[in-house]
């Protein structure tokens, strides 16, 4: 399990975000690697601006659905965590039409701050965003 102090399979992401903005993007969980996270997310109407290619908020959305995933796996039960900061470096445009694949990797696991680093790569290959998420740990309360 490498990092990871908890598994959440990948249908059950799904099912959990179904009807919330990680699922009406479509984003999708598709491997949770020893120290890493992949996911997908399509390029179609939903995520573009009017010059037809993927909307910059799109991928902040992506990055930090992923982000803040990772953060959680990465804690006990009864922990989570809340962002505190998230940035995002778009560097490649990405046409309406094709899909997305973020990668998210720690730069810090602290008690009481996580760093994630995400790197977003369309269809080809090519990064097309880097985008850092800062969170802070909470103990989970109530229900």
């Amino acid at each position: 399990m490498g990092i990871w102090k908890r598994a959440v399979p990948p249908d059950v992401f799904a099912e959990n975000h179904a009807t919330t903005l990680p699922g009406l993007l479509g984003i999708r969980l598709v491997e949770v690697g020893e120290d890493f996270v992949r996911a997908t997310m399509p390029v179609d109407e939903r995520h573009i601006q009017p010059a037809g290619i993927l909307h910059g908020g799109a991928s902040v959305v992506l990055a930090e659905t992923v982000g803040s995933f990772c953060g959680v796996m990465a804690l006990e039960e009864g922990w989570t965590v809340v962002g505190l900061e998230v940035n995002a470096n778009h560097l490649a445009a990405v046409l309406k039409g094709d899909r997305v694949e973020a990668v998210c990797r720690p730069l810090q696991l602290g008690r009481s701050v996580q760093v994630w680093q995400i790197e977003i790569r369309r269809g080809d290959g090519r990064l097309s965003c880097v985008s850092r998420l800062t969170t802070v740990v909470r103990e989970v309360r109530g229900g």
